[in-house]
């Protein structure tokens, strides 16, 4: 029996150095977590981290930060009055440490600091962030262009939104219906259920329109090597009618 054991360990042993030393593809730059491959979700071939979960968005955002000259982090960040809806762990472990004042929000959540409807801010003061951060939440908004204006409100001249939005591949215009109302629908047309639209590339057109001046961050701002490093795009695009294979932060600085 203790022979078994042995044998057994031994072998675990070897299987283990062999999986370590496997050649480590990529690396996630949001949590410095490295492997192989990343994760798939329900649309995309490896593009989940298997640690902290970020998404192509995320890790767009953070090669944003630590290679535009413009974009970086301490520029951006540092020390900086920080709103952040819907605020996924990660970002807010990473953010919340480096903002002078940070703050969250979210409609349904109890987990922040504001419980808010993005289009209609009243508990928030005019110019009162520097930074407001929202990642695939305005098409939950009823109203995303009121959202849009809130947020212009809200910021301190030159301050910055950070947007990402899910945006259907070669979809010029946002498709919205007021009459598509079902769960079943939503799915169908928006890609999920509590979807109010999918948006089209006229997406930072509309955010102009709001008094912003609007800087598109996507994997063409990066070269080759960073790109497969952190799967700044999707391995294997997507042949689901509705994914977002051409992802883009949307960094919109208040007019």
């Amino acid at each position: 029996m203790r022979l078994t054991v042995k044998i057994a360990n031994k072998v675990k042993s070897i299987i283990k150095s062999i999986i370590l030393s496997y050649p480590k593809k990529v690396q996630c730059n949001v949590c410095d977590w490295s492997g192989r491959h990343f994760l798939s979700d329900a649309w995309h071939e490896h593009i989940i981290c298997p640690k902290c979960y970020s998404d192509i968005r995320h890790r767009l955002l953070f090669a944003a930060f630590k290679n535009i000259d413009d974009l970086l982090f301490e520029k951006i960040i540092s020390s900086k009055k920080i709103l952040h809806l819907a605020p996924e762990k990660i970002i807010r472990s990473i953010i919340k440490g480096k903002a002078g004042y940070y703050a969250t929000a979210d409609f349904l959540r109890r987990d922040c600091d504001f419980k808010i409807n993005m289009s209609h801010m009243p508990e928030i003061e005019n110019e009162s962030f520097d930074v407001v951060i929202a990642f695939d939440v305005l098409e939950h908004v009823p109203d995303y262009q009121k959202a849009l204006e809130e947020v212009h409100r809200i910021l301190t001249l030159n301050g910055m939104g950070i947007f990402t939005v899910p945006q259907k591949d070669k979809l010029l215009v946002t498709y919205e219906d007021p009459d598509i109302v079902t769960a079943e629908d939503r799915v169908k047309h928006f890609g999920q259920e509590d979807h109010l639209r999918i948006f089209g590339d006229d997406f930072p057109i509309n955010v102009e329109s709001k008094g912003f001046t609007v800087t598109v961050v996507n994997e063409s701002c990066f070269p080759e090597k960073l790109i497969k490093k952190h799967i700044l795009f999707p391995p294997t695009l997507s042949r689901h009618p509705l994914a977002t294979n051409y992802r883009k932060v949307f960094f919109s600085q208040k007019r």
